[in-house]
């Protein structure tokens, strides 16, 4: 069975990297988005236009995701959805998300929302970084790496 990579495009920061690591390993990407995006031609890429409302690209992601799939994604909620079916998932920074990490990443995502709710902080996220870049590079070839080494 093999690998795909499934892409929470809408807000990903590094849709041609994971497009040249796919090529190199020749996997499959599906980039899902609620809205048609233009993206570099590859045999290896598939766009998937989600209509609907905010969670569905999600929905699509989480219902199709496997055990030997790599799910990419700043969502937090998507990537506890995706370890729950047994994939593995990173974050756009590099930031991998498992089993031990998902219970406090959701915990802090609650706990902020929270306090930007009440005026306690403001803003969002840092920027992304080119040190976030490299890091993704690095946790991708990783992931794919290890899922390689791994008996179907």
């Amino acid at each position: 069975m093999s690998i795909i990579l499934y892409v929470d495009a809408d807000a990903c920061p590094v849709k041609e990297e994971i497009i040249r690591v796919a090529e190199r390993h020749q996997l499959n990407v599906i980039m899902v988005s609620n809205q048609k995006m233009r993206l570099p031609r590859s045999p290896l890429v598939r766009m998937e236009v989600v209509a609907g409302g905010l969670d569905k690209a999600d929905d699509w992601i989480a219902e199709r995701i496997g055990p030997r799939d790599v799910a990419i994604t700043a969502d937090i909620p998507l990537a506890a959805r995706c370890l729950e079916r047994g994939a593995r998932v990173i974050g756009p920074t590099g930031k991998p998300f498992d089993a031990d990490s998902i219970g406090m990443a959701l915990s802090m995502r609650d706990l902020n929302a929270h306090l930007r709710d009440t005026g306690a902080i403001s803003g969002n996220n840092p920027g992304f970084e080119k040190k976030d870049r490299s890091r993704f590079l690095n946790a991708l070839e990783n992931t794919i790496q290890a899922l390689k080494r791994e008996k179907t």
